[in-house]
């Protein structure tokens, strides 16, 4: 049945630079915020905005990623006429496996969007912390009748060098793309979130896969092209929170802001829910010796130490005089009596012995593994 607009997360990135967190599961599947995965952003979006089918593009370690998603019940996506399917590489007749870019992975993959038929097709991310209404950004794109719309968000001066720029006009379409230039000329940069007419992308990258075999990147190649061909080219700008989760610094730090009861994302609207599959975990148990300031615990907690402005995600234990300060632990983590985790991210089932320390600063995040179990009195992250 035909689609008007349908959804192609793209959640295959390794996340190399958030190190030792990504050895075992691809990034868009690192928890967040004690409870979530960072993939749950963009399928809550989707599935907040009315987009009801959701194609999910992975690659690098995905096992833990097709277990959370499943079939995207927990977001509300499976019913007789929609749903998340996961879509993963596979040997083509031409030869092709692995995909070379973000955009040779929506072409690896137009078998699936032919058969959804849709008119649009929306490109995201599965790695970025933020609420947005696609349906808004649809509605612009109508509006200008466009052949793309690319979803960006205003950034200080002095950053900007940092994205991919998109200069436009006083009527908001795009005149020029700048990647990472020394000496921006806007302040508008892109999200990594596309609306694309699918008929149009469509031919081009058929075509450049007939000749060329250029066209691999969304940011480097496809929307170039477009603006060199005259393709109808428009911003959407997004003034919302929203945060790029791809370093250490920025993981730790989005966690940290998610513990203002203030945080605009405002976790509990009840209008614009952020869902997740959760494992089954009985509720949480904070024994007499234990103290709890400023704090997010998830079910399944065994609290007897001090947690102070900290996240402790499900099935956490916490010994007796164990300090978690300034902190984000993962699921299934176990930290001994005696221990000190300062400025940390200690990642899932990993194991903090008795008098252990993990201790970071706020320059230096200090970094525990999957199932790493620290060894020695202390321990500050380097090797």
């Amino acid at each position: 049945m035909k689609k008007e607009i349908i959804s192609m997360i793209l959640a295959g990135g390794q996340g190399t630079r958030l190190g030792v967190l990504t050895k075992q599961t691809a990034k868009p599947a690192v928890p967040f915020g004690g409870k979530y995965r960072i993939i749950d952003f963009a399928l809550s979006n989707c599935a907040n905005s009315g987009i009801r089918n959701v194609g999910v593009v992975t690659q690098y370690q995905p096992l833990e990623l097709n277990d959370h998603i499943g079939n995207g019940s927990a977001w509300g996506l499976s019913g007789r006429d929609s749903g998340a399917t996961i879509l993963q590489p596979y040997s083509s007749s031409d030869g092709e496996k692995w995909f070379k870019g973000t955009a040779n992975a929506i072409f690896q993959n137009i078998d699936y969007i032919d058969l959804m038929d849709p008119e649009y097709v929306l490109i995201l991310s599965g790695d970025h912390i933020y609420k947005m209404d696609y349906s808004e950004m649809l509605e612009e794109h109508k509006k200008n009748n466009a052949s793309l719309t690319v979803g960006v968000i205003p950034v200080p001066m002095k950053e900007a060098s940092r994205f991919g720029i998109m200069n436009t006009d006083q009527a908001n379409r795009i005149i020029e793309f700048e990647e990472k230039p020394a000496e921006p000329k806007s302040n508008l940069a892109s999200m990594g979130i596309y609306i694309f007419n699918w008929a149009t992308l469509r031919r081009y990258l058929i075509e450049d896969q007939a000749k060329a075999r250029e066209m691999e990147d969304f940011g480097k190649n496809v929307i170039p092209t477009y603006l060199e061909n005259g393709e109808n080219c428009f911003a959407f700008a997004f003034e919302g929170y929203w945060k790029d989760v791809g370093t250490i610094e920025s993981l730790w730090e989005a966690n940290m802001e998610f513990l203002d009861p203030d945080h605009p994302l405002n976790i509990t609207e009840k209008e614009w829910r952020v869902y997740t599959s959760n494992r089954v975990a009985p509720p949480q148990f904070i024994t007499e010796h234990a103290t709890l300031r400023s704090s997010l615990i998830d079910d399944g907690c065994y609290i007897s130490g001090n947690i102070q402005h900290s996240i402790l995600s499900q099935n956490t234990k916490v010994g007796v005089n164990s300090l978690v300060k300034d902190s984000v632990i993962m699921s299934n983590v176990t930290i001994g009596e005696n221990c000190q985790v300062e400025y940390a991210i200690i990642g899932e089932n990993a194991v903090i012995p008795d008098g252990a320390s993990v201790i970071g600063t706020r320059d230096n995040i200090a970094v525990i593994g999957y199932a790493e179990i620290v060894g020695g009195p202390k321990y500050d992250g380097e090797e």
